[in-house]
């Protein structure tokens, strides 16, 4: 027992000493991003900067995560909360597998010691040639765990996404589960535990799915089948299955992942009730229309149609550019009839069996070909060590290799069934996509180091094989990338900086004009009521989004580009694309005939407009 507990903090102080270097590193050569404007705009909302007050109604993860981060704010409003607990969920993911790999190493050291009779491998007194080799191990496997946040992982370590997070957070949770200690490792039993054990053992995966549940839901809920092989696998290696024992310990993690994930959704439920229950319509059918159906508002073929259900041309000029927030005709009953024509006309018009076919070939490409690289070669690997550990089965226990052979197949159904739903839903961004390979990837590492009986040098040899390549060709592209977000971002700092100067103006942004746009990860930055927002976007007509109006003296959004309480920003590279006309329609719609007149540019890349109305009445 002290032995354990010594190693048990030995292990715990490597990993962290690794993950603590690689941390070093990646600051030293590359800035921390937030990926996407969403995850900004996140920080936005429970920091204060985007109603003043710190929300934990940031629609996207459950409320009780956000009011937590928010809280933290209304604390110390400068330090980087949501940043900072982005980062230590990546890199505490990585940590608590490090830890786990050396606890698994000091269990093959064990089983060595075991077989051969042999105490050196863990003498700790005399010349501690024990104590190095076993700690050399260890080094080994958190090496090769670091080249593959490098070489694998990098662009997601630099560029955080929360959606990516979550699916670290649910791939961490299924790798940790299946190597529990006191579970089969390398092809043999470490003993049974006892319910209380087995819960206490299973609790850091349940709280990382938990933690994975608060902050992006429908990717853990996407993910979940992964986590929920993994206990089916465990469950069925500990005999007799249907042991009431078993029973208790199985049936008593499913009730505490249950009552998770239902108290987390009633409390979501509660803090979005009123008016947030309206908006939450409002932008589901916005995602729907938007993420599913674009093609409703971007092909002209549908104008007519939308025309009969009310929609003016002017409005579905605004739905089309995404700056809808101008429209105050634009609300969640407008939406709601969008969206149900779309999925009747559109969806229900589609030849799902062609559809299937298409995305049938589709799934098969990606799996094998180079677009999905290298994250396709990991899936890959951990596919073929389990075929080869299953053909080294055979030699010695067919009903073993019978099982290990069933759950590959398992997996591989499983797998199968989530991508087509992926692909045949139509979106398939990197966000998605990327995190279901690294949890199937934790899932297949899991189950072969539960059966192994040899060849840990050569998997370790390939894979580390991957990363370099990886590297390789990865850290150029990520260089690049960062270059690009350096330079949106001087552009954003001198938008933000130009509105805080003219404090009596609010500046409404055309949305495709800040898609690039991406702060620091973990930049201290002073959150007051910002007076500017962008004209669309996933929080627009929300209570927040009038609360922040409602700050500045506006009602309608229009009205006040019209009096001259807010003007509007539009880069110059949209403008050349688009032009200014569009804006005037809508105006035109209501009887006030009114055009645009540039007066002031924002580093070059950016103008700024006013709203001149020439006649007319009705606003």
């Amino acid at each position: 027992m002290e032995r354990d507990k010594r190693q048990g903090y030995e292990n715990c102080i490597l990993a962290f000493a690794v993950m603590a270097v690689s941390a070093f590193l990646m600051s030293f050569f590359f800035d921390f991003y937030f990926d996407m404007n969403d995850d900004t705009m996140m920080r936005d909302i429970m920091s204060g900067v985007y109603s003043g007050t710190p929300d934990g109604h940031n629609m996207q993860t459950l409320y009780p995560l956000g009011a937590l981060i928010a809280l933290c704010y209304r604390i110390r409003g400068s330090f980087p909360w949501y940043g900072s607990f982005l980062f230590l969920c990546q890199f505490g993911c990585f940590f608590l597998v490090g830890v786990r790999m050396c606890t698994l190493t000091d269990v093959l050291h064990a089983r060595i010691q075991t077989r051969t009779g042999d105490d050196g491998a863990w003498n700790t007194a005399g010349d501690g040639s024990g104590m190095r080799l076993r700690i050399a191990g260890k080094l080994l496997c958190l090496l090769v765990l670091v080249f593959f946040q490098w070489g694998i992982w990098l662009i997601h370590m630099v560029n955080v996404q929360y959606t990516i997070t979550c699916g670290m957070l649910v791939g961490a949770a299924v790798f940790l589960f299946l190597t529990m200690p006191g579970g089969t490792f390398f092809g043999k039993a470490s003993g049974t535990l006892s319910v209380k054990a087995f819960l206490t053992g299973s609790l850091p995966s349940l709280l990382l799915f938990l933690l994975a549940f608060q902050l992006r839901s429908e990717m853990a809920l996407l993910t979940l089948p992964f986590l929920g092989l993994a206990g089916l696998f465990c469950w069925w290696a500990d005999r007799p299955v249907f042991e009431k024992k078993n029973l208790c310990k199985y049936g008593g993690l499913l009730l505490l992942l249950l009552a998770g994930m239902g108290i987390s959704i009633g409390a979501d439920s509660l803090a979005y009730g009123g008016e947030w229950k309206t908006f939450r319509q409002f932008f589901n059918d916005r995602t729907t229309v938007y993420d599913f159906y674009p093609e409703v508002l971007t092909e002209e073929r549908f104008d007519a149609e939308l025309e009969e259900l009310g929609i003016s041309t002017g409005s579905q000029i605004l739905l089309d550019n995404y700056n809808f927030g101008l429209d105050e005709r634009i609300d969640t009953r407008m939406l709601s009839n969008v969206a149900a024509y779309a999925r009747e006309h559109v969806g229900g018009g589609r030849d799902w069996g062609a559809v299937f076919k298409e995305k049938l070939l589709l799934y098969r490409y990606r799996s094998f070909h180079g677009s999905d690289a290298p994250y396709n070669l990991l899936v890959i690997l951990g596919y073929g060590i389990n075929i080869i550990s299953i053909v080294i089965l055979l030699r010695r226990d067919r009903v073993s290799c019978f099982a290990a052979a069933v759950q590959l197949a398992l997996i591989f159904l499983v797998r199968s069934g989530l991508w087509m739903f992926v692909l045949m839903r139509g979106r398939d961004p990197e966000r998605i996509t990327h995190p279901l390979y690294l949890v199937e990837f934790c899932l297949l590492a899991g189950v072969f180091l539960r059966h192994l009986r040899r060849g840990m040098y050569s998997v370790g040899t390939a894979l580390l094989l991957i990363c370099l390549w990886g590297l390789w060709k990865g850290a150029p592209a990520v260089s690049a990338d960062q270059a690009v977000r350096l330079e949106a971002g001087r552009d954003w700092e001198a938008i933000d900086a130009y509105c805080r100067a003219h404090p009596d103006i609010f500046y409404f942004e055309d949305v495709y004009s800040t898609v690039a746009f991406s702060g620091k990860l973990l930049e201290s930055r002073e959150n007051i009521l910002a007076n500017y927002d962008i004209a669309g976007g996933w929080m627009c007509k929300s209570p927040l989004y009038q609360e922040k109006l409602a700050a500045f003296d506006i009602d309608v959004a229009s009205e006040a580009l019209a009096e001259g309480k807010a003007d509007f920003i539009m880069s110059r590279e949209e403008e050349s694309l688009r032009g200014l006309s569009w804006i005037e329609v809508p105006f035109a719609e209501n009887g006030v005939s009114v055009y645009l007149e540039k007066y002031d540019e924002i580093n070059e890349n950016y103008s700024v407009y006013r709203v001149i109305p020439l006649s007319g009445s009705g606003q």
